[in-house]
């Protein structure tokens, strides 16, 4: 792949089907985010490739268990959130920073932009991180999140979603994507969920109910496994995104 600064990039090939456009209509906010003139590709310097050294050391006792990062527990129902992180040839991707932020029970974020009146909770930030162990595999503990309007559309409700975050050996190397909850009755409407074109590309942002991990008189669970790249890759939005917007 070639961008109109004559920069190169090889060995990709982005999917038009798995991945949603930079500018989609149905969301707005794409048109204002999106760029309107020809990138840019700025060398990295050494210590945006090799730092942050990320490893156990930097993450707190709860970071994985968002249901006890307070005095008290959150509302809502309690989930256990687990999967694999793999690469396009289905190896486990260990020790990769995975982070999650979300709305609580209610549908509502900890952010002074978020106004809507769910009431917030005082026991529930909504945010975590966790490392992947050798097998590639991450845990969470938390609330399933609710749905929140957010005016988009006429009547516009986001379907419950978990962002996720996941770091490469540096902060420049991030892919960013969301997962979503099975039987969740506002997928036709949600211009994020739509904006995949391709629906095995969607489906591949759906969480699995995971009965057998469900724990007893305590916590549902779900599996989720995040694939980087491939015929199986997770939705994300990403840097190749960009520059190949560029060709």
């Amino acid at each position: 792949m070639s961008t109109t600064s004559g920069l190169h990039i090889s060995g990709y090939v982005r999917d038009h089907n798995t991945h949603p456009p930079l500018d989609y209509p149905g969301y707005k906010s794409t048109a204002l985010r999106h760029p309107q003139r020809p990138l840019t590709l700025l060398p990295h310097m050494l210590t945006e490739i090799t730092s942050p050294v990320l490893g156990q050391d930097r993450l707190g006792p709860h970071d994985h268990d968002l249901t006890r990062q307070h005095e008290g527990e959150p509302q809502g129902q309690r989930i256990l959130v687990h999967g694999q992180v793999r690469d396009s040839d289905g190896r486990p991707v260990p020790h990769t920073l995975v982070e999650v932020w979300q709305a609580n029970a209610a549908g509502r974020y900890r952010h002074t932009g978020d106004n809507w009146p769910a009431p917030l909770d005082p026991n529930f930030t909504g945010v975590g991180r966790v490392l992947t162990d050798a097998e590639g595999r991450y845990r969470f503990v938390t609330v399933r999140p609710g749905a929140y309007p957010w005016k988009n559309h006429r009547n516009a409700w986001r379907p419950a979603h978990i962002h996720f975050s996941l770091f490469g050996r540096a902060f420049t190397q991030r892919l960013v994507t969301q997962m979503y909850f099975p039987d969740d009755p506002l997928f036709f409407q949600d211009p994020m969920w739509q904006s995949v074109p391709d629906e095995k590309a969607r489906e591949r942002m759906l969480a699995r109910f995971d009965y057998d991990t469900t724990e007893p008189e305590w916590a549902l669970a779900y599996t989720w496994d995040i694939v980087l790249r491939g015929r199986e890759q997770t939705p994300f939005e990403s840097e190749e995104e960009v520059l190949e917007d560029d060709e």
